[in-house]
């Protein structure tokens, strides 16, 4: 057996607090679309530009971002993460437009790039697999824990300041975990080459042409020049990205890996899990706000029920995993997630939060008990020296499936609620909620108001449906995919004359 790290359970703490500033900021960004709408101006379409400039950035360079850190060190990487997610913080506190939140965010994604794959990377050295997936529950549970404070502390910001002051919460966390980092995790290096500059810029290129679309079906129709061109562009992105990953002396995504079938099935039940989430929850907060009037304070703390049943259900999963097998504990979450979404498939105007508390209940439940499988799975088919490549491909198809969700989710409510407003409405309110609530507050139109609120809580209920095929289908393919890893040998009895001492426990 290896020897343990005696720090790992602190080494974990700080990695914990490393990727806090990526979740607090995602959540609490949620929280603020109605402010960006409001005080920015920003359309439909720039709002999931804002999510997804960050996303598309972000999953372009984590395969480099990892594999620069297997060779130059991933506890450099991550503390470069830390220092541009950051700095971009400060910087997104002074925009004037979406415009220039778009391209801040994007800045943003850069350090998200670097951060991720270090965390997981480093987590996966520190610990062994029969501790793993445990460290894994609680980097999860904590995380979730910053997702919970995260939206009612900008809520509270929202309420009694401007809307860049949620940026601010990222610069005092990230200077913390640099210095955490700095004095408690030790530098680790794999064997990677060079890094596949020409492979990060065709997954780039096709990644962001795909979404780039997708996002224009809603604005101007599948046939037209925008949305087929970015298809075109997408599919010669891609297909030349996998070519060139199969010829390169060091790709950036060794295809080889997935040759493991358990790797190749937690990655694609990873994908359809962020896929049938990320557009839905989206969503969900302009509900919140904009349906049920609730202010960002109360609309952050709307998801604890959500997040506070999947931290418990974090155990539980690690449970199942060990007595009924990887393949269970993952399918057992996947169609708990399906049931979640299938109960947002009968929200109708009148049912306030109630309904959607029960939904959100349930949908917590199926993520804590799928999350250690899936990525505890992913991790552990990883040779030592790939970990941090490896880490990065995780990071990569999980914001893969977010990138999409939002872009297709999104442009579907968009045109669910337009389809569902009457034609005679005014183009803008057809074309945005948060535009129709704000003419019928000028104008003093009650029924409009009404019809829109209708209409989103319609096209929630409609796009929901997405959220549950997504579900099944990952369950199928956790099912028919993942194999239970043979037993490992058994250790040697000690020398009778041998002391051992204990190893340090959480």
């Amino acid at each position: 057996m290896t020897e343990r790290n005696p720090r790992r359970w602190l080494i974990l703490g700080v990695l914990c607090l490393s990727l806090l500033v990526v979740v607090v900021d995602n959540m609490v960004l949620n929280i603020a679309i109605p402010s960006l709408i409001r005080d920015l101006g920003a359309s439909t379409a720039q709002i999931q530009w804002i999510i997804d400039a960050y996303i598309l950035v972000f999953a372009g360079l984590l395969l480099t971002a990892g594999s620069l850190s297997d060779r130059h060190g991933r506890r450099r990487g991550l503390v470069i993460g830390l220092v541009v997610f950051g700095g971009a913080s400060v910087l997104a506190t002074v925009c004037q437009t979406p415009a220039q939140l778009i391209a801040v965010r994007g800045l943003m994604g850069v350090g998200a790039a670097f951060l991720m794959p270090g965390t997981l990377s480093i987590l996966t050295t520190v610990f062994a697999e029969d501790e793993r997936k445990k460290a894994i529950a609680i980097w999860s549970s904590v995380l979730m824990l910053g997702a919970l404070g995260g939206p009612s502390l900008g809520g509270l910001l929202l309420e009694h300041f401007w809307w860049g002051s949620i940026f601010l919460l990222n610069v005092p966390i990230a200077a913390l975990g640099i210095v955490a980092a700095l004095v408690v995790i030790p530098e680790s290096r794999g064997t990677a080459g060079r890094p596949d500059l020409l492979g990060a810029l065709l997954s780039t290129i096709g990644m962001g042409a795909l979404v780039w679309a997708v996002i224009s079906t809603a604005q101007h129709g599948w046939t037209s020049a925008s949305t087929l061109g970015g298809f075109v562009v997408a599919a010669a992105g891609l297909i030349a990205f996998a070519l060139w990953e199969r010829r390169v002396a060091e790709p950036m995504l060794p295809l080889r890996l997935f040759r493991d079938r358990n790797f190749a099935g937690a990655s694609l039940s990873i994908v359809l899990l962020s896929f049938s989430a990320g557009g839905v929850l989206l969503a969900l907060t302009q509900y919140l706000q904009f349906v049920l009037g609730y202010e960002p304070l109360k609309a952050g703390t709307a998801f604890i029920p959500m997040i506070v049943t999947a931290m418990v259900f974090n155990g539980v999963g690690v449970v199942m995993d060990k007595k009924l097998g990887t393949r269970t504990a993952l399918a057992a979450g996947l169609l708990l997630m399906a049931a979640g979404f299938g109960i947002l498939t009968t929200l109708t105007p009148g049912d306030g939060y109630g309904k959607l508390a029960i939904a959100l209940v349930v949908m917590g439940m199926g993520s804590g008990t799928a999350g250690p499988a899936a990525y505890g799975t992913l991790m552990a088919a990883l040779p030592p020296e790939r970990v941090g490549v490896g880490s990065a491909v995780n990071d990569t198809v999980q914001q893969v499936g977010t990138a999409l969700s939002v872009a297709v989710l999104g442009s579907v409510l968009t045109a669910t609620y337009r389809a569902a407003m009457p034609t005679d409405a005014a183009t803008q309110a057809r074309d945005s909620i948060g535009d129709a609530l704000r003419i019928a507050a000028t104008t003093g139109d009650a029924a409009l108001a009404r019809v829109a609120q209708e209409s989103f809580v319609s096209a929630i209920a409609s796009t929901s449906l997405i959220g549950v095929l997504g579900g099944l289908a990952a369950a199928i393919v956790a099912v028919a995919v993942l194999r239970p890893k043979p037993p490992a040998p058994p250790s040697p009895e000690p020398e009778p004359s041998s002391v051992s001492a204990p190893s340090t426990s959480l």
